[in-house]
């Protein structure tokens, strides 16, 4: 085994983004994964875990040689050794979404052999003050904060600047139970839900407003962390569908039913909507919202699942799988139901290659793409992607 290189600091020329909120930078034939630098950095780097294999991470703890897109970081506590809840508060909002979009495009290529043009847009507020609902830990002396990078140890903060500012206050202004997590929500309305662990404090139900519809849905359930993503997302959803009336139409991983509402517009009484949610509140939500629309009908399960069951076939298909992505299982069953359109909605993009070189084995192409910056300050980005078979 090489020489165990924790501790022990480098000095970096810094490479390319890579996928997860660092770049790559190389020494002595072993790959140095460096968070809080940016591409062509000369850095001195700290390697903060080192397993023995071909590569270590590290963090650049001083700056030699700066990028002209590096900034100071709005937080006091993002930095290295500090909190891990945003990778790239070092960098322009506009340099963030360049490497994000450059994340995209180098996963296509590697992972589905497809080169695309990427360009992430912003969705607004950004950068600060966008995020609806945070977790929250209690540390040393009950002070709440989040983790460190890679790490159990917690930051205890006074304020975290991309949380919405009553959520932030309702949680940092107090102290709380060592160990407890804490969670925050400011729903659409502007009030403010709060849960100890298993115990609810304050709310409960959350109201929101997407896709020309009002939502009422358990507070700490699914629902984008940015304000504006729901109603970004389910426009793209709505537009690439493009379902005609009478048609049959699947919601995959369908939370409360966002795109399940819009499907349901365009297929009329006369067509069908099966969304299909694993989480038990996510159904019984999307069943009281969706009420007034017969032609929704709800299967509470896994996905893969419940899609072996079925022997129908099917005209358009939106999927909102988690960050693993659908899977080959889900993936071989879209396509065995001769789905026509297939629109995927996709919080990472490695996960989103894979699925796309496996529904390419199937002879869907890639037609459309669009990311968005619904997760400013971190390396997280949402894409929506529009597959269709060529007949």
């Amino acid at each position: 085994m090489s020489e165990n290189w924790a501790g022990r600091r480098l000095e970096l020329e810094v490479g390319s983004v890579a996928h997860g909120g660092h770049c790559v930078s190389r020494v002595d034939g072993r790959v140095v994964f460096v968070r809080h630098a940016l591409p062509g950095e000369l850095v001195v780097a700290e390697v903060t875990e080192d397993k023995g294999k071909s590569f270590c991470r590290a963090d650049a703890v001083r700056v030699l040689r700066p990028s002209p897109d590096r900034v100071e970081p709005p937080c006091p506590s993002a930095g290295p050794g500090l909190c891990g809840g945003c990778d790239w508060q070092h960098a322009t909002p506009e340099a963030a979404r360049a490497l994000k979009a450059d994340v995209v495009a180098e996963q296509l290529q590697r992972l589905a052999g497809i080169t695309w043009p990427v360009t992430v847009e912003e969705l607004r507020p950004a950068p600060l003050r966008w995020r609806t609902r945070t977790r929250f830990v209690a540390g040393e002396g009950g002070k709440a904060g989040l983790r460190a990078h890679h790490s159990h140890r917690v930051i205890p903060l006074d304020d975290c600047p991309i949380t919405m500012p009553e959520a932030a206050g309702a949680v940092l202004s107090r102290t709380w139970r060592r160990g407890s997590e804490i969670e925050v929500t400011e729903d659409g309305a502007g009030r403010v839900h709060l849960r100890q662990d298993t115990r609810q404090l304050k709310g409960g139900v959350a109201k929101e407003r997407a896709a020309g519809r009002s939502w009422r849905l358990s507070s700490h359930g699914f629902w984008q962390g940015h304000p504006a993503a729901a109603d970004a997302l389910a426009g793209v959803v709505g537009e690439w569908a493009a379902a005609s009336p009478g048609q049959r139409a699947w919601d995959l991983y369908a939370g409360v039913g966002i795109f399940a509402s819009v499907l349901a517009g365009q297929v009329g009484e006369e067509g069908s909507v099966l969304a299909v949610e694993s989480g038990r509140r996510a159904v019984a939500d999307g069943e009281s919202n969706l009420a007034d629309l017969p032609q929704v009908g709800w299967r509470c399960g896994r996905v893969e699942h419940v899609l072996s069951t079925l022997e129908e076939q099917v005209d358009v298909v939106v999927l909102d799988p988690p960050r693993k992505g659908a899977g080959k299982q889900v993936v071989d069953a879209i396509a065995a139901a001769e789905a026509h359109r297939v629109v995927y909605v996709a919080c990472d993009p490695a996960a989103l290659a894979r699925d796309v070189a496996t529904f390419a084995g199937h002879g869907y192409s890639l037609r459309e793409l669009r990311a968005f910056d619904a997760f400013p300050m971190t390396h997280h980005v949402e894409c929506v992607a529009l597959l269709s078979r060529s007949y």
